[in-house]
Formats: C-alpha cells, sequence, structure tokens
C-alpha cells in the first residue's frame, strides 16, 4: 500500500506533530499546579521567619483585637451609662491622659533605647521603670485630684482619682512592661498584654450591662480599675519571671531624669493633640458632639493600627541602626524604607475609610449617623501618620529625640491654639479640620527637619577633611 505524499500528506502529518505537543503540555499541567501551591508555601514560610515581619504580625493582631476590643466596649459604655454619664467618662479619661506619660517618666522608652543594643543592661533599668511609675504616679494622682477639679466641675472627684489611678500607675506599668518585650524582640508577650486589658474591659462591660442595666461613671471608673491594676500585676511578674529580678538605682535614675523627661514631653504632647479635642468639647459642654467625634476617631485608630504595629516591631532596630557608624543617615535610610510600605497602607486605608463610613450607624445605631461625615473628614489621618511617625522615629533612633519633642510641642500647642478657636465656632468639625492640619503639618516639618539634619552631618566631615593639613 503507497502512502500518499504530498502537499496532503505533509500537512496531515502536522497536524499531529501539533496535537502531539498539546497533548504533552496537558500531561505536564498537573504537576505545574502542584509546583505552584508548593513555591507559595516555601515563599510564605520564609516570609514569616523574618523577625520584623513576624514581630510586625503579632504586634498587628494584638493591637487589632484590643482595638476591636475597645470599639466594642466603648458602645456597650454608651449604652450602660447614657449620653450624660459617658460624655463626663470620656471628658475626665481625656483629662487625665493628657498628663499620663509622666506617670513613668519615659522609662520604658528609655528601656528600649538603652537596652536594646545591650540586654545585659536590663536588670538596672528594668528597676528604673518599677521605680518612676510607682513614685511620679503617685505624686500625679495627687495632682489630679487637686487641678482636674477645678477645670471639669460637673465631674465627681472620686472618678478623676480613680482613672488617675488606673492610667498614671496601672497603666503606665502595664505599657512599660510591653516595651521590655519590644526591647527583646518578643512580640507576642506584648500583643498579649494588649489584647488582655481589652478584652478584659469589654467583658466586664458587657458582665455590667446584663446584669445591672445602667450604671454611673464612678461605678465604671472602680471596675476599670480593677482590671487595670490585675494586668499591671500580671505584666510585672510575667517580666520579673522572664528576665530577672530588678536592681535598683538612684544614681541612674537622676543620669536618666532629663532624657526619660524629654520622652515623656514626647508622649504627653502627642496625647495633647490626639485628645485635647475631646477634653475640649466635654468641657464646653459638647457631649453630643463629642460621642459622634469620638467614635469617628476611634475608627481612625482602629484603621491606623496596621501602620502602629509595623512601626511597634521596628522601633528597636531604630536605636541598633541609630548605634552604627551612619547614625543618622542609618536611621533615615531604614526610615525611608519603611515609608515605602506605610505611606500606600495609608492611602489604602483612607479610601476604605471613606466609602466605608456608612457602616458606621449600622454598627454602633442610629444615634452616631453624624460620624459618618466626621469619620470622612478624618480619613486622611492614617496617610499623614505613617509620615510623621516614621520621621520621627528616625529622630529618636539617632538619639535626636529632643529635635522630635520640639516640633511635637509646635504641632500640640498649634493644636490647642486650633481648637479654642474652631470647637466653639464649628463644634466636631472644627476638632477634625485641627487634627488633620496637625497630623499633615508634623509630617511635613519632620521630614524636612530629618533631611536638614542629614545634609548637615554629611557636610561635616567634608569641612573637616579640607581643614586638615596634607599628610597628617
Amino acid at each position: 500500500m503507497k502512502v500518499r505524499s504530498g502537499k496532503g500528506g505533509r500537512s496531515r502529518s502536522r497536524r499531529i506533530e501539533v496535537l502531539s505537543e498539546y497533548a504533552a503540555r496537558i500531561t505536564e499541567y498537573p504537576a505545574l499546579l502542584n509546583k505552584y501551591p508548593a513555591r507559595l508555601w516555601r515563599h510564605g514560610r520564609d516570609l514569616a521567619r523574618k523577625p520584623l515581619l513576624r514581630n510586625a504580625l503579632w504586634m498587628f493582631s494584638g493591637q487589632g483585637i484590643s482595638l476591636l476590643a475597645q470599639a466594642g466596649y466603648f458602645i456597650v459604655i454608651a449604652r450602660l451609662l447614657g449620653s450624660t454619664e459617658y460624655g463626663l467618662l470620656a471628658g475626665a479619661a481625656a483629662s487625665v491622659g493628657l498628663l499620663s506619660q509622666y506617670g513613668a517618666f519615659g522609662s520604658g522608652l528609655l528601656f528600649l533605647r538603652h537596652v536594646s543594643p545591650d540586654h545585659t543592661k536590663f536588670r538596672e533599668y528594668w528597676g528604673n521603670i518599677l521605680m518612676s511609675c510607682l513614685t511620679l504616679g503617685t505624686v500625679l494622682v495627687v495632682v489630679l485630684r487637686l487641678v482636674a477639679p477645678l477645670l471639669l466641675r460637673d465631674i465627681d472627684v472620686r472618678v478623676i482619682v480613680l482613672l488617675a489611678i488606673g492610667d498614671c500607675i496601672c497603666g503606665q506599668l502595664t505599657t512599660a512592661t510591653s516595651q521590655v518585650f519590644q526591647a527583646f524582640e518578643r512580640m507576642r508577650y506584648t500583643a498579649m498584654l494588649n489584647t488582655a486589658v481589652s478584652c478584659s474591659r469589654m467583658a466586664l462591660a458587657i458582665g455590667m450591662l446584663l446584669t445591672l442595666h445602667h450604671a454611673n461613671a464612678l461605678l465604671w471608673a472602680r471596675a476599670s480599675l480593677a482590671i487595670s491594676a490585675a494586668t499591671a500585676i500580671c505584666g510585672v511578674a510575667i517580666v520579673t519571671v522572664q528576665f530577672g529580678l530588678p536592681r535598683f538605682r538612684l544614681r541612674l535614675f537622676g543620669q536618666r531624669l532629663w532624657e526619660g523627661f524629654i520622652f515623656a514631653v514626647s508622649g504627653s504632647t502627642t496625647s495633647v493633640y490626639n485628645d485635647v479635642d475631646k477634653a475640649m468639647l466635654a468641657h464646653y459642654g459638647m457631649n453630643a458632639a463629642n460621642g459622634i467625634y469620638t467614635m469617628a476617631y476611634r475608627v481612625i485608630d482602629v484603621a491606623a493600627m496596621p501602620i502602629r504595629s509595623i512601626h511597634a516591631a521596628a522601633f528597636p532596630r531604630f536605636f541598633r541602626h541609630g548605634a552604627e557608624p551612619g547614625g543618622l543617615s542609618s536611621t533615615e535610610h531604614f526610615a525611608k524604607r519603611l515609608l515605602r510600605r506605610t505611606s500606600v497602607l495609608g492611602l489604602v486605608v483612607a479610601v476604605g475609610l471613606f466609602l466605608g463610613a456608612p457602616v458606621i450607624p449600622m454598627l454602633a445605631g442610629k444615634g452616631f449617623a453624624p460620624s459618618v461625615m466626621a469619620l470622612r473628614w478624618l480619613c486622611l489621618i492614617p496617610f499623614f501618620r505613617s509620615f510623621h511617625l516614621s520621621a520621627g522615629d528616625a529622630l529618636a533612633g539617632a538619639g535626636r529625640q529632643s529635635t522630635r519633642l520640639v516640633f511635637q510641642m509646635v504641632a500640640a500647642l498649634g493644636n490647642l491654639g486650633m481648637n479654642l478657636y474652631l470647637i466653639p465656632r464649628f463644634s466636631w468639625r472644627g476638632a477634625a479640620l485641627a487634627s488633620l492640619i496637625t497630623d499633615g503639618g508634623l509630617g511635613v516639618m519632620l521630614w524636612i527637619v530629618l533631611g536638614w539634619l542629614k545634609h548637615r552631618m554629611r557636610d561635616r566631615p567634608v569641612r573637616n577633611a579640607v581643614l586638615q593639613p596634607q599628610g597628617s
């Protein structure tokens, strides 16, 4: 039998070859489908092994659960206390928060700065934390007992004292113990402490709502103090068991007093431009507006949590970069690397907040419908925070915390002045405008001064080289 050759035979053989190639590729597809998930799994496993990412995830999970629990118990407290008592409690808490940073006097951040590069200094700086929180925190409670009633006349002085003990002593101890674990890059314990406080308060608020149905600010302050004290005691015990006993050195306390004061003032200025607007709304008796604005601000805090988690995990590394020969240049380079990620994340969060704002009244109730507009006003704050957190941490890591403090004080004073003018005239809208200007302006100022300082430090060796004689 003869096989027909020619053009028809060649085209048939070509079709057979093509079909054979397709069949061979199809047989390879199952192997490819198995190959790519394995690559993704290995890639995810390698990422999970990176300390910065792992610690950021721990901080993200801890702060995420904590802030969600806070949002939940604020809603429960609003129903438990009613609008009037809730407004009084919010005003008292904001007033105490303006001074509570001085309870630890920056001892937790001092621990981060000096123990992160050298873990052998743990015992003396741990003792410094305990001395600062117990002594200076007690002094603050006495000061608030005497001064706060003059500014907030409608609030029971016992509420102020209980909140002051819980925040200035117990709360600062809990924060400082979290910073101890942060210095050792054990963010799991930091996340656990943050979660324990918020979830305990939420459970307490739900229990009180189910059993009492209604309470006042004084009763809630007592219950909240019990939670704060229990958490602080647990935190101190865990640190002592994990790392060792403290060593108390009054000389070290005196040596680091000024540096700790700078850290404390820096923290208090942050509280000023974050919380003074809420205290002023309460002072002017705008309790409904305060509730609307505070609810929107709580959502902003939750939304900014991923950015804050990244910076909390990276903060000890700023001090390590600052201890390198490059100093400021090294911390500035590290800050830029972080900013490339956090700024994009901030923009994504801002768009999500603007589009998702109508969900607030569905969750919190129809009474919070105006919070939709308030949230849309404030939605850019996470983006602005990515800038001033990165530049500020770079300055702190290079030992320029005093420079950061100066600009934070400028921002706090500017925010206070804007609120004094805007809140009486525009209520919560004035407070929102002041917050936007403050966060955005602080980010711009800190990056300008960071670039200027880096440029000046870079020029200094060049001048010295010119003045140096040849052959030396």
